[in-house]
């Protein structure tokens, strides 16, 4: 049931996409199918940038309002209380008005049940818009905020690289966390090279544990 009633929701979009309308990325699981599926009803309807702008606004009025949160997680709601929640929801994080498609959306997540989904159909729809776009996130995960001397000296030293080279554009987010220790986690796309304390002190232990 729970694989059918995904694709009903799918078919919702009327999925049959063109190479031209068609995910640039596949987003895994359940949230991800209407992801995409969403992206290629937009595509069709020339409205990408009419419905992540809404979504942007959904995620920053998700992000605030701890009563539109809990609505979204509460799975015992009458349809009324979800129609009326999904309408304060949508008023304020588009104040100028959602797109039919967004509200086709949120109608779909309601009627199914995904309500709960939101955040990850949120995240995967702008994942799919960056790719869209030929953005390529990277992420430099470090023990301490990186001084901005140090910070631009990799963003110039990654822009000049092969991916660059391939004309796409690198969006860059330095991360912090402690347990690395020291040095540096680069993730680029799928790959991801570890400079870190932590990764050296790991070897070490593996590398003495291997030899008692």
């Amino acid at each position: 049931m729970f694989a059918r009633r995904a694709a009903q929701a799918v078919r919702t979009y009327a999925t049959q996409a063109s190479a031209s309308t068609a995910p640039p990325i596949q987003i895994q699981g359940l949230a991800g199918k209407y992801a995409g599926a969403l992206f290629t009803a937009a595509a069709k309807n020339n409205a990408l940038q009419a419905v992540e702008t809404d979504l942007k606004g959904v995620q920053s009025t998700v992000g605030k309002d701890a009563k539109i949160h809990e609505f979204l997680s509460n799975p015992v709601l009458s349809a009324a209380d979800k129609s009326a929640g999904i309408d304060a929801l949508l008023k304020a994080a588009s104040p100028k008005g959602a797109s039919d498609l967004t509200r086709n959306l949120f109608q779909v997540l309601s009627e199914n049940g995904r309500l709960y989904e939101t955040d990850k159909v949120v995240e995967g729809f702008l994942e799919i818009m960056s790719a869209h776009r030929g953005e390529v996130k990277v992420v430099i995960t470090s023990a301490v905020p990186l001084e901005k001397d140090l910070q631009k000296r990799l963003e110039d030293s990654l822009k000049s690289s092969q991916l660059a080279a391939a004309g796409k554009s690198l969006i860059f987010e330095n991360r912090v966390n402690e347990a690395v220790l020291g040095g540096l986690v680069v993730d680029v796309a799928d790959k991801t090279v570890d400079l870190s304390v932590a990764s050296r002190v790991s070897r070490l232990n593996a590398a003495l544990a291997e030899g008692l």
